[in-house]
C-alpha cells in the first residue's frame, strides 16, 4: 500500500526540503490550515479534514471531511486516525512543528501513538527527521550534522549508541533526565541507535 502524508498547519520556510520527502505515489491528507502549504509543496489533496476554523473549505472538488469544532481529537490526530482506519500503516508527517507549542507536543505525540499501533511514522521539519523507535535501530549518517536521542515516556533502557562521537552501551534514559543531546555520527559512517525496553524519540538534524 502507498504511503500516507499528512500536513499540518505549523510553519514550513523550507518549501524544497520538505517537498524532497514527498513522492508521487503518496496519499496526501491536508489538515485544515495546513492547507496554507498547498501552493508552496504544489500538492493537491487526495483528502482534506477539519473543522474549518482557520482555513476556509476547499471547493476544488477534493474529499472533505468536515469535523465539528468541539472535539477531543485535533485534526491532525483525526487524520491519522482515518488513514489508520482506510488501511496506511506508512506515514510521513509535515507542518508539524512550530508555532504553538501545545500543537506542535500534540503533533510529535502522534509518532507514539502510530508506533503503539505498529505502524512506521517520521516526522519532518525544516531542519530535522523525528522517529520513535521501541526495540528497533534508527539509523543516521552523516548527512546530519547533530542527532539528539530523548526519552518521551518513562525511562527507555538498553540504549545503544555506536558509530557516533558519543557511545553509550546498555544505557537507561528517563524522561526526567534527558542527557542524549545533540550527538554526532562520525564522518564517513553510520550512526546506530537501538532501544530494547521502553521507547526513544530520535531527531536528527540535517546539515
Amino acid at each position: 500500500m502507498t504511503r500516507c502524508v499528512i500536513i499540518g498547519g505549523a510553519p514550513i520556510t523550507n518549501y524544497g526540503a520538505v517537498k524532497s520527502y514527498i513522492n508521487d505515489s503518496d496519499y496526501v491528507i491536508y489538515c485544515d490550515c495546513g492547507l496554507q502549504h498547498q501552493n508552496g509543496l504544489g500538492i493537491k489533496p487526495n483528502l482534506v479534514v477539519g473543522d474549518f476554523d482557520s482555513h476556509a473549505m476547499p471547493l476544488d472538488g477534493a474529499e472533505v471531511i468536515k469535523l465539528p469544532c468541539e472535539k477531543d481529537d485535533t485534526d491532525t490526530v483525526f487524520a491519522a486516525k482515518e488513514a489508520i482506519r482506510r488501511g496506511y500503516t506508512d506515514f510521513l508527517l509535515v507542518g508539524m512543528v512550530g508555532g504553538t507549542m501545545d500543537h506542535t507536543l500534540a503533533n510529535v505525540s502522534i509518532l507514539l501513538y502510530m508506533d503503539a499501533l505498529g505502524k512506521k511514522a517520521l516526522l519532518v521539519d525544516d531542519y530535522s527527521e523525528m522517529e520513535v523507535i521501541s526495540n528497533g535501530i534508527s539509523y543516521i549518517d552523516d548527512s546530519f550534522e547533530y542527532f539528539s536521542v530523548l526519552s518521551p515516556n518513562g525511562t527507555a533502557s538498553g540504549i545503544s549508541i555506536e558509530d557516533a562521537k558519543y557511545t553509550l552501551d546498555d544505557g537507561a534514559i528517563n524522561i526526567k533526565y534527558q542527557y542524549g543531546v545533540r550527538n554526532e555520527p562520525l564522518e564517513g559512517k553510520v550512526a546506530r541507535v537501538s532501544v530494547k525496553e521502553g521507547c526513544l524519540l530520535v531527531i536528527k538534524i540535517r546539515k
